[in-house]
Order: C-alpha cells, then structure tokens, then sequence
C-alpha cells in the first residue's frame, strides 16, 4: 500500500466533482484520490494526475479518461495547454510526505533508519540533504531550521553542523543524528527530530515556492465556480493556503480598489477548516495534523 488517502470523503464532496468535468490530482502518489475521483467521472470526464517522482509512474492508471504527468506541479498550466485544456473544474493537492516515502530506507525521508541524507521527491534533481548541509552558511541553516523546522535551538544546531563538516562533510543520515541528538531531550527526542528533518526536506524540495506557484496558477486555469481543495500537515503550508484563499496573496491582506471593495479570487467553501476524526487518526496515524480547506473561484 503506498498510502491511505486522508479526508477522503471529505476531499472528494469538496470537488464537487461534475460527471463531465476536468480535474487535476497534482499529488498523484499512490493514486488513491485519483481512483476516487474517477469513480465519480462520467464517460467524458477528464483527470490529470501530476507527480515527480518516478515511485508514483508505477501507479499510473490503465484508465483512458486518465492522463499522467511526470512533473512538478509548479508546471501545471504549462502541462495543461500542452494537453490541450485551458480551464479545469478543480484542483486537489495533498501536501504530504506519503508513507511509502517515510518507510522507504533508500530515500533518507525518516531518522528511523541508516542511509544516505537525501529526501530528494524528484531523484533527478541535483540538490540533496547532504548538499544542504554541507554547503549553506551557518546563518541559511539556522533560518532553515527555525522558520521551516520551528525549533527553538536552531542557531545552535546550524552552528553544530557547520563545525561537524568541517572535519567530515555529511553523507549519511547516523552522521547527522550524532551531531544532533544531543540538543533534543529524551522526552522531546523524536517529535524535535521529525521537525528537523521536515526543515530540510522542505528546503531540499522547495517545498513553499513550489506551493505559492501552484496558488497563483490555480487563479489562472480554474474555471468559474471550480474548486481547490488543498490538504495541509503543517502550520507553514496550511498559513500559505488561509491567507491565499482569503486575500489572494500569501500576506492575508485582501487588496481593496478605488472604492475600497475587497478584490479576491477566491473564497472559502469552508469558512472552518476540517480535521480528521479520531477514529481516522486511530486507523491512519498520517492523518494527526491534516487540515482540509476548499474554496471555489469567484
């Protein structure tokens, strides 16, 4: 099982998938979104599924209303016209990390094994954790860790690695653990460690520009009345997403014209935002912080 979809009901109402519409799933993964979405396609219905990384082609659909895309979604309305289609009736994107990716030892994503410090989603790309690592200043480091990672001390771990590769550059992901582990106490170890390695894979992957990129594209190939549905797991993106959808930027302050009439592209479905139940949480752990928010174009 590559990963059990989150808020998958709820993700699919909010769609509002039409039987002939066309729809884009820019986080493809496992396909499991996808196949719920064809479900409810008609016969003439359309659906693009985007994905970078080369795991998730092998789950590409034998479907003929079904058309994969082996890109970054920051590409999206560059794909779109290559297909052919300049407006599209809704936009799904789970911004997670899938589980496969978590429990896949080759892709350095988790701190519970021994491997190379990668976290590469597009394992064509040229950047890597090690990379990062060995190459950003104390000070880009140190950003990294507090704005992406939120943790307190991370002046002093950026501090810590860049004296650790001075006498050997990093490669793998026991190096990493030996020079960081002791800024974390025991009670604290694994939730502070999972931060970390957040903090790089976000940055390894341009994880926030590539989701700016993807909201000011959703403005564009929407069509009137069409939904964006996002999924978000934690506080970064899902403040990205709110304060897009609200004020069309990424500041949350609405633009106002001559007469001072608030000027937005988009407005919230769901004015509150919808969490998993427990009993999802209890039976898929992956769901603990989703946050579901829809919104439709104006």
């Amino acid at each position: 099982m590559y990963h059990v979809p989150v808020l998958l009901n709820e993700t699919l109402d909010g769609l509002n998938v039409k039987p002939s519409g066309v729809y884009v799933d820019v986080t493809f993964g496992g396909g499991g979104h996808s196949r719920a979405i064809l479900e409810r396609l008609g016969k003439n219905g359309r659906l693009f599924g985007f994905d970078q990384d080369e795991d998730a082609m092998k789950n590409a659909l034998a479907d003929k209303r079904f058309t994969f895309v082996h890109s970054n979604f920051r590409y999206l309305s560059n794909f779109l016209r290559y297909h052919g289609v300049e407006q599209v009736d809704g936009i799904l994107a789970d911004l997670g990390v899938s589980s496969h990716h978590f429990d896949d030892d080759t892709r350095g994503f988790s701190f519970r094994f021994e491997g190379d410090l990668d976290m590469r989603m597009n394992k064509r790309a040229s950047q890597t954790a090690a990379s990062v690592l060995n190459t950003y200043s104390e000070e880009q480091l140190a950003d990294i860790f507090f704005y992406y990672g939120e943790l307190k001390q991370a002046r002093r771990i950026a501090k810590a690695v860049v004296l650790a590769r001075a006498v050997t550059p990093f490669e793998t992901i026991s190096q990493f653990l030996d020079v960081v582990k002791s800024f974390f106490s025991r009670e604290r170890e694994k939730k502070d460690m999972a931060k970390l390695f957040q903090a790089l894979r976000i940055e390894v992957n341009r994880e926030m520009d590539v989701l700016k990129s993807l909201l000011e594209q959703s403005v564009r190939v929407l069509a009137p009345q069409g939904r964006l549905v996002v999924l978000t797991y934690h506080s970064l993106e899902d403040r990205l997403v709110k304060n897009y959808i609200k004020a069309g930027n990424f500041e949350g302050e609405p633009d106002k014209d001559f007469y001072g009439q608030v000027k937005v592209p988009l407005k919230a479905v769901n004015n509150k935002v919808i969490v998993p139940s427990d009993a999802e949480v209890d039976t898929n752990p992956r769901a603990r912080s989703a946050k579901l928010r829809i919104a439709e174009k104006l």
